[in-house]
């Protein structure tokens, strides 16, 4: 048979896709990790790599702080064997979301004692994120198969004071 008539079932493509260089614009990136000790140090290191990539190195401190401590409280909190981490930057500032597969308790009660050890949990995550002028919750996930979905935005310019607030208290 001649090979130039031999169909595949996976095509390739002729056409050469151009792509955009990395931009702080076409950030956007999706994991799923493990739910175990090395994922938050996972998390750290692509968030690095990936801002570093989009000209977003700035930022650094702060976004790895961020993603370090939902990677953690996920992997603590979900029953289940992975976690889902998001970072987007859009409109001047990183979104990081974080899902993990514990569901909502019904009972009121539970509820309450469960996100009380939550935001305990976050309570670092919360210092950074108002040291940035951002804002962070978690929540009940709104996809498929539920779980919790925790999240945190911080700006630019925040974030970039960020690291010069912790040198320039150290004095």
């Amino acid at each position: 048979m001649n090979a130039a008539l031999t169909a595949s079932a996976c095509p390739v493509s002729a056409e050469v896709r151009e792509t955009q260089p990395p931009s702080p614009e076409n950030l956007a990136y999706s994991l799923t990790l493990p739910a175990g000790p090395m994922s938050p140090r996972v998390a750290r290191a692509a968030t690095r790599v990936a801002l570093q990539a989009h000209g977003l190195e700035d930022m650094t401190d702060a976004a790895v702080q961020v993603v370090a401590e939902l990677a953690a409280c996920a992997c603590r909190f979900t029953p289940d064997a992975e976690v889902y981490l998001s970072l987007r930057f859009r409109d001047g500032a990183l979104r990081v979301i974080l899902y993990d597969g514990h569901p909502r308790h019904s009972h009121p009660r539970l509820a309450a004692a469960c996100d009380a050890r939550r935001r305990a949990a976050l309570r670092v995550l919360g210092c950074v994120v108002r040291a940035c002028g951002g804002e962070w919750g978690f929540g009940e996930a709104r996809e498929p198969g539920g779980g919790t979905r925790m999240w945190a935005v911080v700006g630019r310019e925040g974030a970039r004071g960020f690291g010069v607030v912790g040198v320039a208290g150290r004095g």
